[in-house]
C-alpha cells in the first residue's frame, strides 16, 4: 500500500480523499493555487505545495507543476478527484512514465472512454444502444448548423472533453446552434484545454440514469447499482438519488451488465460511471462514461456500505476487488443536494464572497453526511466552480430520505453568499418530485419563469407568523424585566398582535402557557392554534422545538424590528406589531422603486468577456449585449426589448461587481 499520495484537486473532493487516506494510514499532499492558500484541503493535508496563480490553466491544469510536486514530496500516487485533470489520458500516462501511480483508470482506458466521441464509437462496436448524432469534431459554427439541420432539432452540442454541464448547449433552431457552438468551444477550451465539439439528437423527456462500476487489474468487475440524476438545471445536476424511483430490478440488471461489458471492453481499472439516457418505456441509450469519481458518489456509498475512494486506492495499489456482484447491497434510499453558491431568486446567478456564517446540519452516522471544503470566514472564489458543500442523507425508503433532506436543508445555515438551499428545499416539497414523476426537463417545466419565492408551495404561512410572534414576544419579555423601572410605569404586554408577511396580515392572540418549569406560547388566529415550545435563544439562527407536539426546525433572524424566516424553501420577512400600529402603518405612503430599465447591470460578479454592441447601435429584443464569465461558465446577457445604446460603461476584460452598470440605453 502507498505511504503517501498527492491529491491533484481542491475543495470538497480533496478533503474527501484526505479523510479516507487518513483512515487508511496514508500521508497526503495537497496542491493549491495562490487563491487557495487558506483553503480547508491545505490545512487538512500533511503537506502542501503551491502550484501557481489562481487561474486553473496556470495551476491545477498544469501537469508539469503537479509532477514536480510529486517529486518534491515523494508522493507515490496521485488521486485526481473530479474535474481538472481527472479524465486527462496524457496526465495519467505522464505520471506512469515518471513512476507515479494514477489512482484512476489506465491512460488507454481513459483515452477511449473519457473522450465522448471515441467512447460512442466504441459503444457502437460493443452493440450498445447509442443516440443518433455526428460523432466527429466539427470545424465551425456554420458546419454545426448544417449538421444540426441534418439530425433534426432539438440537438445537443457537447464538448468532447466536457463534463459537469460545462461545454454543453441544447439548440432548438439554427440561431441557437450557431451561438451554442461558439459558447461550447470557448467553455471547453477554458475549462478542459480541448475545444473539440460534437452534436447528437436531444431525447425529449429523458431520465438521466448512471451506473457506478468498479474494475481491478485482475479482470474483476462489479456494478454498484444506479443513481438517478434527472433533476438538472442547465444540464447540471441539482439532486441525485440512489436507487432510481423509475428503474425496476430487471432493467437494473440489464443496464448494469451492459455498463460492466463496456468497462470490460477497455480493461477498465478503478471506479467509473456509465451514463444512460432512459426513455419513458425504459429503453436506454449509452450517453457517456466518466472515467473518474463522480460528485454524487456518496449516495452509492450509503446504499452499498462501501468507501469508493478506498476501493480506488486499493485497486491502484494492485489489490483485487474485495467484493463480487453477489455481495453488492442495495440498502434503503439515499439523496444528495449540491449546495452551490448561486442565487435562485436571481436566475441562479453565481454568488461569490466571504462565508460570513457557515453552519451545516449535524452529521449522523448512516443518516446525514456533509462533504465540504469550506469553513466559516472562508471565501467562495470566482475562479472555480460554485459548490459550497454536499448534503447527503440516507433512509430506510425514499419517503424517509426526503424527510431527512428537508430537515437537513432547513438546518443548513449560510450567510455572506447566496446558496441554492431555498430552491432545493422547495423541490423537496414538490408533489411531482415526491411522487418520483420527473425527467431531465422537470425544472424548466415546473419553473418556466425561474424560481419565484411567491410560487413556492408551503403548507401554512400562519405557522411562520406564529413563530415570528413567538420570537418578538421573547424580546418583549426580556425588555419587561429591565430593573429600576419607575413604579406604575412598567410596560404592560398585551395579547393582541398583527404579523405582516408581504401583503398578508395575520391578526393573532398570543398567550403564555406554563408547564412546570418550561414556558410555551399559544398563538391563536382565525380558528387555528399553534402551541410553540422551544429553547430558542436570542441571536440563534436556528429555531428548533415543537409545534402542537410535532418537531420543527427553521431559520430566523432579527433585522431591526423585522424577522427574516426561512423554511421549506420559503424565505419571508415578518413584522410583528400591535394591532393599532398595523392600522397606522397601512396609512403610510409607499416609496416607488427607481427605474433601472435604461441600464444593463451586471447580475453577478465576474469577468466581462465581451461587449457585443457599440454606442449608437439599434438593438432588437433578444440580441446579445454582453458575455460575462463566472465560475467557469459563460453567461450571455440579451436585450429584453428594442433599444438604442447611449453609452458603454465597461470594457471587455474588466472585473465586474454585482449591479455594476455595463451599458446605458437612450
Amino acid at each position: 500500500m502507498f505511504k503517501k499520495i498527492l491529491i491533484a484537486n481542491r475543495g470538497e473532493i480533496a478533503c474527501r480523499v484526505i479523510k479516507t487516506a487518513r483512515k487508511m494510514g496514508i500521508k497526503t499532499v495537497a496542491v493549491y493555487s495562490e487563491a487557495d492558500k487558506e483553503a480547508m484541503h491545505v490545512a487538512l493535508a500533511d503537506e502542501a505545495v503551491c502550484i501557481g496563480p489562481a487561474a486553473s490553466k496556470e495551476s491545477y491544469l498544469v501537469m508539469d507543476k503537479i509532477i514536480a510536486a510529486c517529486k518534491q514530496t515523494g508522493a507515490e500516487a496521485v488521486h485526481p478527484g473530479y474535474g481538472f485533470l481527472s479524465e486527462n489520458a496524457v496526465f495519467s500516462r505522464r505520471l506512469e512514465e515518471e513512476g507515479v501511480k494514477f489512482i484512476g483508470p489506465k491512460h488507454y482506458s481513459s483515452s477511449k472512454m473519457g473522450d465522448k466521441i471515441e467512447s460512442k464509437k466504441l459503444a457502437l462496436e460493443a452493440k450498445v444502444n447509442t443516440i443518433p448524432g455526428y460523432n466527429d469534431a466539427i470545424s465551425g459554427p456554420e458546419e454545426a448548423v448544417k449538421i444540426a439541420q441534418g439530425i433534426g432539432y432539438p440537438v445537443m452540442i457537447k464538448a468532447s472533453a466536457g463534463g459537469g454541464g460545462k461545454g454543453l448547449r441544447v439548440a432548438f433552431n439554427d440561431k441557437e446552434a450557431f451561438e451554442g457552438f461558439s459558447s461550447c468551444v470557448n467553455e471547453a477550451k477554458n475549462a478542459f484545454g480541448d475545444d473539440r465539439v460534437f452534436i447528437e439528437k436531444y431525447v425529449l423527456e429523458p431520465r438521466h440514469i448512471e451506473f457506478q462500476v468498479l474494475g481491478d487489474s485482475h479482470g474483476n468487475y462489479v456494478y454498484l447499482n444506479e443513481r438517478d440524476c434527472s433533476i438538472q438545471r442547465r444540464h447540471q445536476k441539482v439532486i441525485e438519488e440512489a436507487p432510481s424511483p423509475f428503474i425496476d430490478p430487471a432493467t437494473r440488471k440489464a443496464m448494469g451488465e451492459q455498463a460492466v461489458a463496456l468497462a470490460r471492453a477497455v480493461n477498465y481499472e478503478s471506479a467509473g460511471t456509465v451514463e444512460f439516457v432512459v426513455g419513458s418505456d425504459k429503453s436506454f441509450y449509452f450517453l457517456e462514461m466518466n472515467t473518474r469519481l463522480q460528485v454524487e458518489h456518496p449516495v452509492t456509498e450509503f446504499i452499498t456500505g462501501l468507501d469508493l475512494v478506498e476501493l480506488m486506492i486499493r485497486v491502484a495499489a494492485g489489490e483485487k476487488l474485495p467484493i463480487t456482484q453477489a455481495d453488492v447491497k442495495l440498502d434503503g434510499w439515499s439523496m444528495e443536494c449540491r449546495i452551490n453558491a448561486e442565487d435562485p431568486f436571481r436566475g441562479f446567478l453565481p454568488s461569490t464572497g466571504r462565508l460570513v456564517k457557515f453552519q451545516p446540519p449535524a452529521e449522523v452516522p448512516g443518516q446525514v453526511r456533509v462533504d465540504t471544503g469550506v469553513y466559516e470566514g472562508g471565501e467562495i472564489s470566482m475562479y472555480y466552480d460554485s459548490m459550497i458543500a454536499k448534503l447527503i442523507v440516507h433512509g430506510k425508503d425514499r419517503a424517509e430520505a426526503i424527510q431527512r433532506m428537508r430537515e437537513g436543508l432547513n438546518a443548513f445555515y449560510i450567510r455572506g453568499v447566496s446558496s441554492s438551499i431555498p430552491f432545493q428545499a422547495a423541490l423537496m416539497q414538490h408533489p411531482r418530485f415526491c411522487g418520483g414523476n420527473f425527467h431531465t426537463g422537470f425544472i424548466p417545466e415546473e419553473y418556466p419563469k425561474g424560481f419565484i419565492a411567491e410560487e413556492v408551495p408551503h403548507e401554512d404561512f400562519g405557522f411562520l407568523a406564529a413563530v415570528a410572534a413567538f420570537a418578538r414576544r421573547k424580546y418583549i419579555d426580556r425588555a419587561v424585566q429591565i430593573s429600576n423601572q419607575a413604579r406604575g410605569l412598567g410596560r404592560k404586554v398585551g395579547t393582541d398582535w398583527t404579523v405582516l408577511i408581504g401583503n398578508d396580515k395575520f391578526p393573532l392572540k398570543l398567550t403564555t402557557v406554563q408547564d412546570g418549569t418550561s414556558t410555551s406560547y399559544l398563538v391563536e388566529m382565525e380558528g387555528r392554534s399553534y402551541l410553540l415550545a422551544s429553547n430558542w435563544r436570542f441571536g440563534d439562527p436556528l429555531f428548533t422545538g415543537t409545534c402542537n407536539g410535532q418537531p420543527i426546525c427553521l431559520q430566523i433572524e432579527r433585522i431591526g424590528l423585522v424577522f427574516r424566516i426561512a423554511h421549506n424553501g420559503v424565505i419571508c420577512k415578518a413584522t410583528v406589531m400591535t394591532t393599532r400600529a398595523a392600522e397606522l402603518l397601512a396609512l403610510m405612503p409607499v416609496k416607488a422603486a427607481p427605474d433601472l430599465s435604461k441600464f444593463l447591470l451586471s447580475p453577478m460578479p465576474g469577468l466581462l468577456r465581451e461587449v457585443a454592441v457599440k454606442v449608437g447601435q439599434e438593438v432588437k429584443a433578444g440580441e446579445k449585449l454582453a458575455v460575462i464569465e463566472a465560475m467557469k461558465m459563460e453567461n450571455i446577457l440579451k436585450a429584453d426589448q428594442d433599444c438604442k445604446v447611449k453609452k458603454v460603461e465597461a470594457a471587455a476584460g474588466e472585473s465586474l461587481s454585482v449591479d455594476q452598470v455595463i451599458i446605458e440605453f437612450e
